[in-house]
């Protein structure tokens, strides 16, 4: 049997049925083509022992044509050499967790004009520093950084909803809410006790409202719901699963490596597969990593749909993101999304 990689994309599209090649074909675009490179005799053994026959690499490139992603995959770039040091010592995680304001939130941060959403395991506290004018940080109670309970990540999410709730009351003209959990300082958290951040704005933010724009572009040319084929695209080529009543996809334009997008109808759908794959991260090394949850607006009903990636080696003093992703708006990826989908189907299928 083939194993599947995004190198033998345009195979796959061509196994599939007249029906799903053409929801798959209108949703994305792609191409293959060889890199080519010349090394001096001086370089040639050495090049060889550490990365093989790499004279001539495959490049993958595949565009939402709906959304505008773009990603460049190359899993050369996986082993090529770093040059800046690392760390010298295993930084203790767990111990700076232990210290500063968010191990006392109660004394040492500020709360909300309307007070704190107090949950089981996680507390808010007005951002001392603010992205907007309602937000605010939901703390973990527990100064273990690593959040590995589903009852965890449930109340997570109750609490963000609940603050939102009060926000709300607090100002009626606010009633988009937007969830992101930065986990560590590879992924831009200033302090390592586990902590989230919710916001809540009277217009959506650009990304979450582009989306948008596509559902209802999407849905009245095409009749269909855009999430719904977009989990039929990647359920097709085998990059999709439903786990628990949540839609979970290894995605096919990933922002950077081992992205996973999770669509749900509720809420409460979120929290076990997020946990999973929290769990899936874990399980092949992932150290930090950026998640998001989009949600519809206050009193509406709509998709709830969690982003994660990962955000690379703590100890790394290289980048994980530069020109490409800044300016070209198009990230180059060294994981493959296939064998992403491998290690979620391993911790969410029996």
């Amino acid at each position: 049997m083939v194993k599947l990689d995004v190198t033998r994309l345009p195979g796959i599209v061509q196994e599939l049925g007249p029906d799903m090649a053409a929801v798959f074909s209108r949703i994305y675009s792609w191409y293959v083509e060889p890199g080519r490179l010349v090394f001096p005799d001086a370089m040639k053994e050495w090049v060889r022992e550490k990365y093989g026959d790499i004279e001539t690499q495959q490049i993958v490139r595949v565009t939402n044509n709906l959304t505008g992603e773009s990603t460049l995959f190359n899993s050369i770039r996986a082993r090529r050499p770093v040059l800046t040091p690392h760390a010298e010592e295993v930084l203790d995680v767990r111990t700076l967790a232990e210290k500063g304001p968010f191990a006392n939130p109660l004394e040492e941060t500020p709360a909300d004009t309307f007070g704190r959403i107090d949950g089981d395991h996680w507390i808010t506290a007005s951002n001392i520093a603010k992205y907007d004018f309602l937000h605010a940080i939901i703390i973990a109670k527990d100064t273990n950084p690593y959040v590995t309970a589903e009852p965890q990540v449930a109340d997570l999410i109750s609490v963000a909803i609940r603050w939102c709730q009060d926000a709300h009351r607090a100002d009626p003209r606010a009633i988009h809410p937007f969830l992101i959990w930065n986990f560590l300082w590879r992924a831009g958290a200033s302090i390592v006790h586990n902590h989230a951040q919710i916001l809540l704005t009277h217009r959506p933010y650009t990304a979450p409202a582009r989306i948008e724009r596509v559902r209802e572009e999407y849905r009245s040319r095409y009749g269909t719901g855009y999430y719904e084929d977009l989990f039929r695209a990647h359920t097709a080529i085998g990059l999709g699963l439903i786990y628990k009543g949540a839609r979970v996809m290894a995605h096919l334009t990933p922002k950077k490596e081992h992205e996973v997008v999770i669509i749900t109808e509720s809420p409460h759908d979120l929290a076990p597969a997020l946990t999973k794959v929290l769990e899936c991260y874990r399980n092949i090394g992932v150290q930090s990593y950026n998640a998001a949850v989009y949600m519809p607006p206050l009193e509406e009903q709509g998709h709830y749909v969690a982003w994660l990636v990962d955000r690379g080696d703590l100890h790394s003093r290289t980048s994980d993101i530069g020109g490409m992703e800044l300016y070209a708006g198009t990230p180059v990826v060294s994981s493959d999304p296939f064998r992403l989908m491998e290690h979620l189907a391993a911790v969410m299928l029996p």
